[in-house]
């Protein structure tokens, strides 16, 4: 009789702290804004406004990018890889990655994404710098985009 209620001591007492540890485990971190838009320019493609959406999941990140850059053929779902440069806010830069898409009908708008990258909490994260912010390669041609505008309502800021 006394182990039965030693044993169930001990179960009461994990189970307390099981349910402690949960409540003190971090959540998932939250990025803001989770939408922002800018203003890109692709040369002959064309250009335009984006609008960005960005997830978090620790350090784990997503940016999906939908554009005013209309494809000239149809092209099918994930055939389009891309990488998408921000610049952090003092110094150096972060890099989203994928081959993610929809099918797309001939001049119908871009939609990228989810592109997957690693972020740090506090990472400040813009597409507008000096360089090409999302290079695209679609059938083997490569299509560099560049940033004209800063991202508003402003960068993403990663938790």
């Amino acid at each position: 009789m006394r182990s039965s209620s030693t044993l169930g001591i001990l179960a009461v007492l994990s189970g307390a702290l099981a349910a402690a540890g949960l409540a003190l485990a971090p959540g998932a971190a939250a990025v803001s804004p989770g939408t922002a838009t800018a203003t890109y320019d692709c040369g002959s493609w064309g250009g335009g406004g984006a609008t960005l959406t960005a997830t978090q999941n620790g350090t784990a990140a997503t940016i999906t990018i939908t554009s005013a850059v209309k494809t000239p053929i149809a092209v099918g779902a994930d055939q389009i890889g891309a990488t998408l440069t921000m610049a952090k806010a003092g110094g150096g830069t972060r890099v989203f990655t994928g081959k993610k898409n929809p099918p797309l009908a001939a001049n119908q708008s871009v939609t990228i994404g989810p592109l997957g990258g690693t972020v740090a909490s506090g990472d400040r994260l813009n597409s507008f710098f000096a360089g090409t912010a999302l290079k695209m390669v679609i059938f083997g041609v490569t299509v560099n985009c560049d940033a004209l505008t800063s991202q508003s309502p402003g960068p993403f800021v990663f938790g």
